[in-house]
């Protein structure tokens, strides 16, 4: 009598070409429904690949347009800078220098608006540059200083311990209070250039993210 042999499940459904064309194609749709419609080739590998299967992106891509699966996402359009003045003492530290950064070494921050009910109201987030996670955070019907202050009020860390802060030339930013803050923990100060959303674009990205897949 032949022994019974064990497969995990992993490896019973890790070659995609054991999956039919149309199941393959059935279980990408899924994937990206669960998703809200909100993701794109890379996160839906991920989620194939949780499942025991492995799928190129490329692939993916072309079930995607088969079946007319169009993301949330909007494409990124450029914005021309129009003017590279630098009219505060403070300059850019970063310098769009984003990755491999040490624990606490930068935070970033940026506000942004969302609706609730038939108010807008305002976010505020402090992310660590080491690996993009949300420290703080503040929401509030105002735009304002004091939203930034609430958020680093939340921060689980000694502000001793952070290097520098990053944020645009926004007045909720750019001013006294928020100076004496930094300045009291001897946290270095670093401003986006003038009219350019780039120098802060973990931020931007990651209020985009919160927009699209959660708000």
């Amino acid at each position: 009598m032949p022994s019974t042999r064990y497969f995990p499940p992993s490896l019973l459904l890790s070659p995609s070409k054991k999956k039919s064309e149309s199941e393959l194609e059935a279980l990408v749709e899924e994937v990206f429904l669960q998703s809200r419609k909100n993701y794109g080739t890379r996160k839906i590998k991920m989620e194939l690949k949780k499942r025991g299967l492995c799928v190129s992106r490329r692939k993916i891509g072309q079930v995607k347009k088969r079946r007319g699966l169009l993301s949330n996402y909007t494409k990124a359009h450029f914005k021309k800078i129009t003017s590279a003045v630098n009219e505060a003492l403070v300059d850019n530290k970063l310098q769009r220098s984003f990755s491999n950064r040490a624990s606490l070494e930068a935070i970033v921050t940026d506000l942004t608006y969302v609706r609730v009910g038939h108010h807008w109201h305002y976010i505020c987030l402090i992310l660590d540059l080491s690996n993009r996670e949300i420290s703080g955070y503040s929401c509030g019907r105002h735009k304002d200083t004091a939203l930034v202050k609430q958020a680093f009020s939340r921060l689980l860390y000694s502000l001793l311990d952070v290097k520098i802060f990053h944020t645009d030339r926004g007045k909720e930013f750019d001013n006294q209070l928020i100076t004496a803050l930094v300045d009291s923990f001897q946290i270095e100060r670093s401003l986006s250039q003038k009219g350019s959303p780039y120098d802060n674009a973990v931020a931007e990205s990651t209020y985009k993210s919160l927009k699209v897949e959660f708000v």
